[in-house]
């Protein structure tokens, strides 16, 4: 899990795709933690992507970094406590001007069921799953 966090963090900018009534949609996203043994990502409970995720928590996740890309399949699962959303912000400082932990908004949600595969035009595909 830890490779795939610093691999989301190298890339800087990766991609989460989700699903409404079966149109996928895909944006950018920059924001990951882990806290608790589990890998998070944040966004605005408010946003169209939060509520995606809550009507259905399948989600796929794309970047890219030095020649090599990762694709991760995974559930979204909400974590609402406090001390997770925290951990986020002071993992993601710029996020800060825009999300306060329990203000309503703020929403982070952990991945499980998780599969990682790292890839490139060099290499022989790499799975992990956590």
């Amino acid at each position: 899990m830890k490779e795939v966090l610093e691999f989301l963090k190298k890339a800087g900018v990766w991609y989460l795709a989700t699903d409404e009534d079966g149109q996928p949609h895909v944006r950018p996203f920059g924001a990951q933690n882990i806290f608790e043994d589990k890998l998070y990502i944040q966004t605005g409970l408010r946003k169209n992507v939060a509520q995606q995720m809550l009507k259905n928590p399948k989600i796929e996740i794309s970047g890219m970094a030095d020649g090599k890309w990762i694709r991760l399949t995974a559930e979204a699962v909400l974590d609402e406590r406090i001390e997770a959303q925290e951990s986020m912000l002071d993992a993601n400082p710029a996020l800060k001007s825009m999300y306060k932990a329990g203000d309503g908004n703020t929403a982070v949600f952990y991945l499980k069921n998780a599969t990682a595969t790292f890839c490139s035009f060099t290499e022989e595909p790499r799975t992990v799953t956590f």
